[in-house]
């Protein structure tokens, strides 16, 4: 069943508020509920330049489910005090969507991420750009991640990434 326009916005920008909360939060595990639970699910970030050349370079490529759950042990279990840790903050803004079908709908949004390391306290841009999303839609009009690609606008980030964007 197709949702109304109005359904349809508010069930991806709750997804979109949800996300940039988990990430600004630091909940991995509440970042991965934001997907669907299938084995396509993914997530990839990326140079827009890279794309725009068809090159398979990127920052993060978790390319299924099982590689989106090896991201968050990653960054909660093995990296964990390994690294200079930082604050983000994230500003999105939906500015396309389209439902595909009854249980799919595309969005594109720009984002900018703010980030403060927590020995320095100095913010700085982290990252500008936009995400492409492929978004699952259940029944009870609810929308999860099938598929997010951070596109970046620049190919050369301040400092190493831990975090999704």
């Amino acid at each position: 069943m197709m949702l109304s326009p109005t359904k349809l916005e508010c069930a991806l920008d709750r997804l979109l508020l949800a996300d940039a909360n988990a990430l600004d939060s630091k909940d991995m595990t509440g970042w991965l509920t934001n997907y669907a639970e299938e084995e396509q699910a993914s997530y990839y970030c990326r140079a827009a330049e890279n794309t725009e050349h068809n090159l398979e370079l990127g920052f993060m490529f978790d390319d299924c489910r099982a590689r989106l759950e090896d991201r968050v042990t990653y960054v909660t279990e093995i990296w964990a005090g390994t690294f200079q840790d930082y604050r983000t903050r994230h500003f999105v803004q939906r500015v396309s969507h389209r439902q595909v079908d009854a249980s799919t709908a595309e969005a594109m949004s720009n984002f900018s991420v703010f980030m403060t390391p927590m020995d320095t306290g100095v913010t700085q841009i982290l990252a500008a750009g936009r995400y492409l999303d492929m978004v699952r839609l259940s029944g009870d009009g609810r929308a999860k991640f099938l598929s997010r690609r951070a596109e970046l606008d620049t190919s050369v980030l301040p400092r190493y990434l831990v975090y999704p964007i």
